[in-house]
């Protein structure tokens, strides 16, 4: 689904040189659960930018879902991402003059979704995320773990092949954040792939397989545990 060679990414002014990516390389394959961790400033959001097509790597190859996407245009990129990947904010990005029903409807008004497919596309998301009784209602109205069904309801309206899920627990107390990754986990398990960004190890430990971010490059964390000197050679 997703596969990165020796990815880097650069942010120059005219007085400094940021190396926000060295040479990451990472694979996720189809059907994935991943999650990502590291300490701040690491590069975990460049990341998820390049992964998303938001951002454009520097140096290195990205493929995602086969295809090599450093050489697209701008419209081929947003076309791409429109139609295969899925975002959930920490931050829920809610429109807060629209109800849940429009909200959701935004992005499917992009894809060019005539009105009953969008319909009953917002219809089945909300249903999945236990808001379809909600649907009228304002952001507003909903407590935050609500409110960040709605995006993920949002997300999961257009179908994404692959899920990009930025600290989607950030800003829950410890309940509501187990049950909103409950429900990722209920998408994965039908089939979306998804990336996960998240500061929480205990969230972290139940996606299938951890990647560990620090300075712009992919960690083993075995292998740092086993260069770490013990009580003795100290």
């Amino acid at each position: 689904m997703l596969n990165m060679n020796n990815i880097g990414k650069v942010f120059q002014t005219e007085l400094i040189e940021t190396h926000a990516l060295r040479g990451l390389d990472l694979q996720v394959n189809d059907g994935e659960f991943v999650a990502v961790t590291g300490p701040s400033g690491s590069g975990k959001t460049t990341f998820l930018n390049i992964a998303g097509l938001l951002e454009s790597a520097s140096s290195g190859q990205y493929y995602l879902d086969g295809e090599e996407v450093s050489m697209l245009t701008d419209r081929e990129r947003s076309l791409l991402r429109n139609e295969k990947i899925g975002f959930i904010f920490q931050g829920f990005n809610l429109i807060p003059d629209l109800n849940l029903f429009d909200n959701v409807d935004v992005p499917l008004r992009y894809r060019g979704f005539n009105a009953a497919e969008r319909k009953r596309r917002i219809e089945h998301a909300l249903e999945r995320v236990g808001l379809s009784a909600r649907m009228a209602h304002l952001p507003a109205q909903l407590s935050g773990g609500q409110q960040q069904r709605v995006a993920i309801a949002r997300a999961l309206a257009g179908s994404p092949r692959f899920l990009l899920a930025d600290e989607p627990t950030g800003n829950l107390d410890s309940l509501m954040a187990r049950q909103v990754m409950a429900l990722l986990e209920e998408i994965n398990d039908d089939g979306t792939t998804i990336v996960m960004v998240t500061h929480d190890h205990e969230l972290a430990a139940r996606a299938q397989r951890n990647i560990h971010i620090v300075d712009g490059q992919v960690c083993d964390l075995a292998m740092m545990a086993n260069q770490q000197p013990t009580a003795a050679q100290a």
